[in-house]
């Protein structure tokens, strides 16, 4: 959530950061409208509380005087400025509720250093990590080859749940669950994450304070009758387990590693990604998560996504990093790297990670915060990332590994875990 100080004294701040990110402005301008009725009810109220004290000392000289007939006409006065000052907090109450709605639509402001640009066309790679694989053979698609293998089953998933589902059978089975394994070991035990297990069900609020609603409530699943969410990523129960807290700066940075699975209905997605594991509406994520402080937390971004890279590294998968514009930021992101893995099927690039700094947006929407070295209330910054999607990686490992015979070569790292070097 925006500061509403900053909308207040600087909106052309505002306003500029959401035309780079190609968002509507006009919210800013009833925000200021309904701030200044706010302020000027406020103003009200405070003169009619100094008039009702400075009554109140009149009853108080005439009580112990006797003088009962200006008495009641003061007292009269008194209760007729406190009925008035009811009715304006009310009045301000409402429009307080307002200017909070409007606020939760209102994304991030882009950091300083991100890109300007419309789209994801405008997103600027900074890195590439090892060439893609030169096959002696024409590589098939995860879709084909999976089910070639008996270990991958569209048919009978759609049979059960519709469209976007998966049933990993046997030793595909087994590679995702030695991913998760793989990569939370290596997150706690190399890069000092605290692993978590949390719920799957979240309320409401805990889905408003870190960005997911009222926005994003289509892409949502929720359980009408409690009003319960479905979680479409970790990071929505890492950001909430500290809402409506102070935490202290000797506890920072916290880092936290989940893995979850997710659910998103994928609303917006239609025709994108439609064969095969890539873009389904239940999928595996072990997520990264940091609470730091606002000093800290650009440097944090740097070492989550090296994180992240770092899976992708020990498995010796091919991919690029890549810095978001301002026009295809995440509506909580004030800065974001895409990790992008190289898949055979798209002869091209798919995002595998997303990093994210969200500086103190989600904060704000949970009322999070800690106590500085000179013991003063601040909101702490947040930062997340994926360490990374499971089943694209698991889709990654099966395209880039797989052999002329139609097996797949399990890679070093993950033999431990596997018990065998080849699947199929």
């Amino acid at each position: 959530m925006i500061d509403i100080k900053l909308i207040r004294k600087n909106p052309e701040i505002v306003i500029e950061a959401l035309k780079k990110r190609h968002h509507e402005t006009d919210l800013i301008n009833q925000i200021i409208e309904l701030d200044e009725s706010k302020r000027h009810i406020q103003k009200k109220v405070e003169i009619l509380r100094a008039q009702r004290n400075s009554l109140s000392k009149q009853i108080a000289k005439l009580k112990a005087s006797g003088d009962t007939e200006e008495l009641k006409d003061i007292m009269i006065e008194s209760k007729e400025i406190g009925d008035e000052i009811k009715k304006l907090e009310v009045d301000m109450r409402e429009i307080e509720d307002k200017i909070h709605i409007k606020l939760l639509y209102i994304p991030n402001i882009p950091d300083d250093s991100v890109p300007v640009g419309k789209s994801e066309e405008d997103n600027i790679e900074i890195k590439r990590w090892e060439n893609p694989r030169n096959f002696d053979f024409k590589p098939k698609a995860h879709w084909d080859l999976g089910p070639q293998l008996g270990m991958l089953d569209f048919e009978r998933a759609s049979k059960l749940s519709g469209s976007r589902f998966s049933i990993l059978k046997s030793q595909l089975a087994k590679l995702e669950r030695s991913l998760i394994n793989f990569m939370l070991d290596v997150h706690t035990k190399e890069h000092g994450y605290i692993e978590i297990i949390p719920p799957h069900l979240v309320k409401r609020e805990t889905m408003l304070g870190t960005g997911q609603l009222p926005k994003f409530e289509e892409d949502a699943y929720n359980t009408k009758d409690d009003d319960l969410f479905l979680i479409p990523t970790a990071e929505v129960t890492l950001a909430g387990m500290h809402q409506n807290e102070v935490l202290s700066f000797k506890d920072l940075p916290l880092k936290y590693v989940a893995y979850t699975p997710c659910y998103r209905r994928e609303a917006g997605s239609y025709g994108k990604d439609v064969r095969g594991m890539v873009r389904q509406h239940q999928f595996d994520k072990v997520e990264l998560f940091w609470y730091t402080t606002p000093d800290n937390s650009e440097s944090a971004l740097e070492e989550l996504t090296s994180h992240a890279e770092k899976i992708l590294q020990l498995l010796k998968l091919p991919y690029r990093v890549i810095t978001l514009c301002t026009g295809d930021l995440g509506f909580g992101a004030s800065k974001t790297y895409d990790l992008e893995v190289w898949l055979p099927s798209y002869n091209n690039y798919k995002e595998i990670s997303s990093c994210s700094n969200v500086k103190d947006f989600q904060a704000r929407r949970g009322n999070t915060r800690y106590r500085t070295r000179e013991n003063k209330m601040a909101y702490v910054h947040t930062l997340n990332g994926s360490g990374l999607a499971v089943g694209r990686t698991l889709v990654a490992i099966m395209e880039n590994y797989q052999l002329k015979d139609g097996k797949i070569k399990v890679p070093d790292v993950l033999i431990p875990y596997m018990g065998v070097e080849v699947i199929g």
